[in-house]
This record gives C-alpha cells, structure tokens and sequence, in this order.
C-alpha cells in the first residue's frame, strides 16, 4: 500500500515530465487535489505532504471537511455544478470556482462574495464534446458570457475549465483540449487578461499540458478509489 504522500509525489512527478516532453516550463502547471468523497484526514494528509489546492464538487461535503481543517492554509476550489441556492455559500467558503456556465450564476456569486475577501477566482466551463449530461458552455456562449463575467465586481475571470468525453485515444484528447485552448486564445485576442486553463484529469493530462493546461484535476491517483 502506498501512502497520500506517496502518491502526490509520484503525481508531482508525472507533471513534471509531461511539462518537460510539452517544452514547457514545470512551475506552469499546477496540480489541484480532486479531494471530493474522501475524509478530512486524507486532505490533512496530502497538505502534510505539501499540498494546498483542493478541489471540491459537493458543497455540504467540503463544508464539513472545512469546518474540521481551519488550521490549515488551504486554496479551495469548487469545481461542481453549481444551483442557484448554493451559490452563496459558495461565495462565502470558496477562493476558486471553476465551474461557473450561466451569467445568473455569476451574478449570484458576485453579490454574495464578502467584501473583506478577495475577488472569487473564475472559470468558465465549456461543453466542448456537447455531452448532455455535462454541464457547461458551447464555444460561442462561453465568448459571449467571458465578457459579461469580466465587468462584475467581487469576481476575477481567470480563464476556462472543460471536461472533455473521455477516450484513451491520445490524439482525440489532443483535439478537445486544443478547441478548449482556441477559445481561450481568442479571447485574450479580444483584450480579456486571462491566465488559466483548468483542464486535465487523471486519464489524460499530459495531452491537456501539451495543450497549455495551467491546472490539472487529479483525484484518484493522490487518494486511492472513492468510497461509494
């Protein structure tokens, strides 16, 4: 068996290479911790390791693991569907939100967010495999709802998060993760100062990296299979 640090590490390491195969510099890709449906101990376990940003998909489950983690520094990131009624406690409890596809949600989000904290950082997310059971934007809505979110107060657009059909084809993975990339390079052509793309699980980072990923999404890899 091995440990969370273990397995951060090998992780760590896998970035890393696939940086270094995609000529690109390591420190540009950063990995979030995809903690959902595992305990509080395992998160403390993997800050332990170094550790800081984790994302979480279920908002009563992330508050109760935040609630049992305040001593610790740690980035939380909301990377689930997001319903209206929740949006303020999302504001309220999170720093990044990566999964924001309607502009009712963004506006929510932007009044709710405290004053005496920082911008929410933001994500747009697009559909680019037009799965229906996926949430998400269409390239030429997620243009359009960029620049509505970049005028809201109490928000910071960052950039885009997709989660594309799965497939073990490495040059179909290429393929989603450029369309996703297109869209982001068209807008910063459109003026928007934008730095972020959320992209890449587990299965196929190292086509997401090649395609400029800044952030990759791991889960099962640092804390073992999900309890049911």
């Amino acid at each position: 068996m091995t440990s969370i640090s273990e397995r951060l590490q090998a992780a760590r390491a896998s970035i890393q290479q696939a940086a270094a195969n995609a000529g690109r510099p390591p420190q540009e890709v950063h990995l979030l911790a995809v903690s959902k449906a595992h305990p509080a101990s395992a998160l403390r376990e993997a800050y332990a390791a170094g550790q800081r940003m984790f994302g979480e998909n279920y908002l009563q489950e992330a508050l109760g693991k935040q609630a049992e983690l305040t001593d610790l520094a740690i980035e939380w990131h909301f990377i689930g569907p997001i319903q209206s009624n929740k949006t303020q406690a999302i504001a309220q409890h999170f720093d990044w939100v990566h999964s924001v596809d309607r502009l009712k949600i963004a506006e929510r989000l932007s009044a709710a967010r405290p004053a005496s904290k920082a911008p929410l950082q933001i994500c747009l997310q697009v559909n680019v495999s037009n799965e229906e059971t996926k949430s998400g934007l269409t390239p030429d809505a997620a243009l359009t709802l960029a620049h509505e979110v970049q005028s809201l107060p109490a928000l910071k657009l960052r950039g885009l998060m997709a989660i594309p059909a799965p497939t073990s084809d490495p040059q179909l993975q290429l393929a989603q993760f450029h369309q996703v990339r297109s869209i982001f390079q068209q807008l910063q052509q459109q003026g928007l100062t934008l730095d972020t793309l959320s992209i890449g699980m587990s299965e196929d980072f190292p086509a997401a990296i090649a395609e400029g990923a800044t952030i990759v999404r791991i889960g099962s890899a640092i804390f073992g299979p999900r309890n049911p």
